[in-house]
């Protein structure tokens, strides 16, 4: 079932508050995550396939502008229904679990917690997707690339956990 297509027009303050809702948390996070990136970080056995560290600034922001694209196509839908209620709920719920999983792992140093925080973000992304395509396919094609990142950064966590155990 796909909900009425929106003929409404570009809406800037909308999109303006969705980017700055998505970059204020990523950049939160960062403030957590990059004091840690030279210490703590450094001293942990990572995989050969460990990117290197200035790689994630720009991908993170990259998929932050696509989460929130994908965030306003939505809510140029917005309703009452209960449709619209469990996507907006689903997708508040990636955005705290995308949040604490750099606390857990950076801020707090807990890397098996933050690999169930990671696979419980994973899951929310699937089911962000599932919902936003009820509403426009580009918005949760837009998520297509968070989801393959942050399946990446799940096997990047894991691998970490074992190597450093």
């Amino acid at each position: 079932m796909s909900v009425a297509v929106s003929t409404k027009r570009f809406q800037f303050f909308p999109y303006l508050i969705s980017l700055l809702i998505v970059l204020f948390i990523g950049f939160v996070a960062s403030l957590v995550t990059r004091p840690e990136i030279a210490g703590w970080y450094s001293t942990l056995k990572k995989p050969s396939f460990n990117p290197p560290p200035w790689l994630f600034a720009p991908v993170w922001t990259a998929i932050y502008i696509m989460i929130a694209t994908a965030a306003y196509l939505v809510w140029k839908h917005r309703s009452r229904k209960p449709v619209y209620i469990i996507a907006r709920s689903i997708y508040f719920i990636q955005l705290i679990l995308n949040f604490s999983w750099s606390i857990v792992f950076f801020g707090m140093h807990q890397i098996a917690a933050a690999a169930v925080v990671i696979i419980l973000l994973w899951l929310s992304i699937v089911a962000n997707i599932n919902w936003f395509n009820k509403f426009s396919r580009i918005a949760s094609w837009l998520l297509v690339p968070y989801l393959l990142w942050v399946s990446f950064a799940s096997i990047l966590n894991v691998s970490i956990y074992f190597l450093n155990r």
